[in-house]
């Protein structure tokens, strides 16, 4: 990168700037990786002090039975083949309460597009699991799935989110949002929910007093400019509703072996590779500087690895999920390498282990707990990057 241009974009950063598109396309061609991590540190460091976020929740697929078969996707499977499932709710409701002693506060919930499943019984799963566990957030559905909701109802998106939040909803989900611009993503998703619809339901969502996640599936066959302008539509939107609460890079997952049946489902593996650790720290410290009116970035665990993710707090991040338990959208994929939980030790040692204050909080992030950091009279003991 030019030194001039450098010397401007760093100028811009420490003013609090707004950053344009050509200086989000520049950041991402800039080499100079611990000069990124420097610059996102310290705008992390500004909104969230030396702080990590984490949550205990669990992640729950009730079914994988879907209508679509995007490029990218292992997970989902079609009616009648072998490993296909859907969940009682009473399974759902089981699956949850094994946790209550966990002083679980969060359950997370992702479908794949049944065709057959009535409307009905989303509203109902809502409504049994916050009847059995009333102090559990439930953070659920994709965009994607309110779309799918509104066709097999008959009823608005306004009218499904009044629903569900009466069942209990507290936030939709970030995913279907993969990456919106059409010359990627008429090649890689195999549904009807684009950008105009993924917004105009996180709007209404926002409008309805809920806060959300916002997500960008990266590393695949986008490019960079295709990121950047991924997260300036975040942004306008941002700029527009205030509504969401972090956003969360997500590193695409090959399908190394599909534990089931061998079959590899994922159309974009022969083409691609997943992204390296360091694209990886670039796209979170990019994100983190472009993203400005976002309070939180959240790298993902279980599709980085845990030692990534350690450094993307280093480089932007500033919350690590939660205990998740079985993320099955990766797991039933990848086998990628990552535990299927872990445990509050487990979160509060790899934060302090990577210099940071452990903070547990809830779905809305709001405080629930505050730990101590790393003793900081302890040579060997690790401590975040100074500002």
């Amino acid at each position: 990168m030019d030194v001039g241009l450098k010397r401007e974009l760093e100028a811009k950063v420490h003013a609090g700037e707004r950053l344009t598109r050509e200086d989000g396309i520049a950041l991402y061609e800039s080499d100079d990786l611990a000069w990124l991590g420097g610059l996102a540190h310290e705008v992390r460091t500004r909104k969230n002090g030396d702080v990590v976020h984490f949550n205990v929740n669990r992640h729950l697929n009730m079914t994988n039975v879907c209508t679509a078969s995007c490029a990218y996707c292992s997970f989902q499977r079609k009616p009648g083949e072998k490993d296909a499932y859907t969940m009682r709710i009473e399974e759902a409701v089981r699956l949850a309460k094994a946790m209550e002693n966990d002083n679980l506060t969060e359950l997370h919930i992702v479908n794949g597009l049944h065709p057959n499943l009535p409307w009905r019984y989303y509203p109902r799963s809502l409504s049994e699991l916050k009847k059995a566990l009333p102090n559990v957030s439930l953070k659920a559905f994709t965009a994607t799935e309110i779309h799918h909701f509104e066709t097999i109802s008959g009823l608005s998106a306004s009218e499904i989110l009044d629903e569900l939040i009466e069942a209990g909803l507290e936030s939709l989900t970030g995913g279907g949002a993969e990456i919106f611009d059409w010359e990627v993503r008429q090649h890689i998703v195999d549904h009807r929910t684009h950008w105009e619809d993924w917004s105009r339901i996180h709007r209404l969502a926002h409008e309805k007093g809920l806060k959300t996640p916002s997500t960008m599936l990266y590393g695949h066959i986008e490019e960079p400019r295709h990121r950047v302008d991924h997260v300036l539509r975040l942004r306008e939107l941002q700029d527009e509703t205030g509504g969401f609460q972090v956003f969360i890079p997500l590193r695409y997952q090959h399908d190394f072996v599909d534990m089931q049946d061998g079959k590899v489902r994922n159309k974009l593996q022969a083409r691609t590779t997943m992204a390296t650790g360091a694209e990886a720290l670039k796209t979170f410290a990019v994100s983190r500087l472009l993203f400005d009116n976002v309070p939180h970035v959240k790298c993902f665990w279980v599709m980085h690895g845990l030692q990534t993710t350690q450094l993307a707090l280093q480089h932007g991040a500033d919350d690590m999920d939660g205990s998740v338990v079985e993320y099955k959208i990766t797991h039933d994929a990848d086998n990628y390498g990552t535990p299927n939980k872990l445990t509050r030790e487990d979160l509060l040692d790899l934060i302090r282990d990577a210099g940071f204050r452990p903070v547990e909080r809830n779905t809305r992030y709001e405080a629930i707990r505050e730990y101590p950091g790393p003793d900081p009279d302890r040579r060997e003991s690790p401590q975040p990057m100074r500002v």
